[in-house]
């Protein structure tokens, strides 16, 4: 046998080196290198951030169908333009509760009304008569799981059974102001309870006004007799003091039916001529 020279034996260390790669080598029990794989370094996590809620005092284009939506990601538009809906109150709710569940559901259907009437002032008679309404908005479910955990109120008026008017100048306090409540008061089309009747604002033509509401205890549906009688004399009570003769005038009563009291209409409505 050819005995091994110095040249080949730094060639098999050579060989040997090279098989560790890019790990680091430790020499094992007979002097043999052991190769180990590079240790990972640990990277730091950065959660998401929240998106922002909706800016307060904020105006937008909204249509009909889109105030009936639960969620919206509408652009503000500029107060000074044309504009329907304009947000009066945003609000936030426990990060561990589901956008979708009932209790925001429950904490919008309670904060938003009592806000608005705080907003739009007026008496609650002068609320119930007027085309104002309150809706309310949350995050997007995809927004809820990036942390976004708000609620926004807005304010819109209904021009007719299902389209929005336009909302013209400040809405803040304008049920506490005559020409507001003559604005986005509640008219009709016709007597109420005919053909073509039609609930209006009364900033749009109408040829009949709610005057006055006849109020009922909350509870259990009290019977469509109980509540039509009810309001008979207030009602003409009310279209007489608004008819130019108290002897010729006509007067209407629309009281609540079992379907409307469940949805919270505890309250009957008087109309006049107008």
């Amino acid at each position: 046998m050819r005995p091994v020279g110095p040249a080949l034996v730094v060639a098999a260390a050579l060989l040997l080196a090279s098989c560790s790669g890019a790990g680091s080598s430790t020499p094992g029990a007979d002097g043999t290198p052991v190769a180990h794989s590079p240790t990972p370094t640990p990277t730091e996590t950065i959660p998401p951030k929240p998106p922002k809620p909706p800016p307060a005092d904020a105006c937008y284009r909204l249509g009909y169908d889109e105030v009936l939506a639960p969620t919206s990601d509408k652009k503000p538009a500029p107060c000074s333009g044309i504009h329907t809906a304009v947000t009066f109150y945003v609000g936030s709710y426990d990060k561990h509760l589901a956008v979708d569940g009932s209790e925001v559901h429950r904490l919008e259907a309670t904060v938003c009304p009592r806000r608005f009437a705080m907003f739009v002032g007026g008496t609650p008679d002068g609320r119930r008569l007027s085309m104002l309404r309150a809706v309310w908005f949350t995050p997007t479910v995809a927004q809820a799981a990036k942390g976004g955990h708000w609620f926004v109120c807005a304010a819109i008026a209904l021009r007719g059974d299902q389209h929005l008017a336009l909302l013209r100048g400040p809405l803040n306090g304008v049920l506490g102001r005559p020409e507001g409540r003559d604005h986005y008061g509640l008219c009709g089309t016709a007597q109420p309870g005919t053909a073509g009747f039609e609930q209006r604002i009364c900033a749009a033509p109408h040829s009949w006004k709610a005057l006055r509401t006849v109020d009922f205890p909350a509870g259990r549906y009290p019977g469509d007799d109980r509540v039509r009688s009810a309001g008979q004399q207030p009602c003409q009570d009310a279209g007489r003091a608004v008819a130019g003769d108290p002897l010729d005038y006509r007067w209407s009563y629309q009281w609540p039916t079992r379907d409307q009291w469940r949805d919270g209409q505890t309250y009957g409505v008087c109309w006049a001529p107008s």
